[in-house]
């Protein structure tokens, strides 16, 4: 019986683990979070987590950090290091590629090879470990391609919906590519696909654009699963970015519906849209097809909280149909505020698992 198996068969929750290993790119700077916290010297940090008593652990064998100058000069010592310790120990890794990256330098989120170039270093990668399993070829794409295409913040600093869209379809394209090559060394590989499970409220005034965000969190999820074509809410939106529709019908000739849903929730993933721009900071005024607003985390000013977590765990399991699972949970705070909210995340997952959705966090 294999992990997947395991873990939803008795429909009680499991508990997996993960450290933060972005490598973005600003610029011709790149920034490697496992080398600010040290983790990437640190292989101590293997013991100290099995401690936790975790199934398994999202792992990043990052594409950057590996093959650098191309998968011909790729330096395998540290996941030859890492990964057999993990597997020793009896937690499954689930192996990460990129991590709110755009590759190494001689590629990016719009490169046309971006998406068979991480195929190639997925082909490498899985005939080296043939035995791991799991995997998340791509974190979180859709919000890589918000905040590389559409905001401006990360490599190739994109401000516009077309580069938005061109990045996000081509990590999408490379998650269906990179798990072609894997399953083509092991036929049992699965998918563990990432994303920040956002929700947007907002004032009367503003639910046009709230609904269109409530909308576009699905993408990523929808393109994998096949369901973008001409009926898709978002199909107009999408062409009229000027990108080919068959780059985005190609994904229904090619579908790769995750093997688990992995939704990434934090205090901030719930946003609040404000038409009175005037009552807030100027951090948090911003302009969204010509329409001026705030937006703002919803638990600043919400004098009664949303639902939380589990409502949109229920989102989450009705349109796909798919296992679910809480691979992100909560951002730097101090240990007590930390486990309050992953108790109260536990909490919310265990109420919809007993209420009988297939979730498993």
């Amino acid at each position: 019986m294999d992990f997947l198996s395991k873990i939803a068969a008795p429909r009680t929750l499991a508990l997996w683990g993960g450290l933060e290993c972005t490598v973005n790119r600003v610029r011709d700077e790149y920034f490697s979070q496992m080398d600010r916290n040290g983790h990437a010297d640190r292989i101590a940090d293997l013991e100290r987590f099995a401690t936790l008593g975790i199934h398994a652990i999202r792992y990043p064998v990052l594409w950057e950090r590996t093959a650098p100058k191309g998968i011909e000069e790729a330096d395998w010592s540290w996941p030859d290091e890492r990964l057999p310790v993990l597997r020793d120990m009896g937690i499954t890794p689930i192996v990460g590629f990129v991590h709110h990256g755009s590759g190494p330098r001689h590629t990016s989120l719009v490169d046309p090879g971006f998406a068979e170039g991480l195929a190639q270093y997925a082909s490498a990668f899985a005939q080296r470990y043939p035995w791991v399993q799991y995997y998340t070829p791509v974190n979180e794409p859709l919000t890589t391609a918000r905040f590389s295409g559409l905001s401006g913040v990360w490599y190739p600093h994109g401000r516009d919906e077309r580069i938005f869209i061109q990045a996000l379809l081509n990590q999408c394209r490379a998650v269906v590519l990179a798990m072609q090559a894997v399953r083509a060394v092991n036929p049992l590989a699965k998918l563990v696909q990432t994303d920040d499970l956002s929700k947007t409220y907002s004032t009367p005034e503003m639910a046009g654009l709230a609904a269109f965000f409530n909308e576009r969190r699905w993408l990523g999820w929808d393109l994998l699963c096949g369901k973008v074509g001409p009926e898709h809410a978002l199909w107009e939106y999408l062409t009229n970015t000027g990108v080919d529709a068959q780059e985005l019908l190609w994904f229904r000739d090619h579908p790769c519906p995750p093997d688990i849903i992995g939704v990434n929730y934090y205090a901030t993933s719930e946003r609040w849209l404000d038409h009175r721009c005037e009552r807030y900071s100027p951090r948090y005024r911003t302009s969204y097809g010509g329409r001026l607003h705030a937006d703002i985390e919803a638990p600043r000013v919400l004098a009664t909280p949303t639902p939380g977590i589990g409502p949109l765990l229920r989102e989450t399991w009705e349109r796909y149909r798919l296992p679910v699972a809480v691979t992100e949970a909560h951002i730097d705070a101090d240990r007590e505020d930390q486990l309050r909210w992953l108790l109260e995340i536990w909490g919310a997952a265990d109420r919809e698992l007993q209420e009988g959705a297939d979730l498993c966090s």
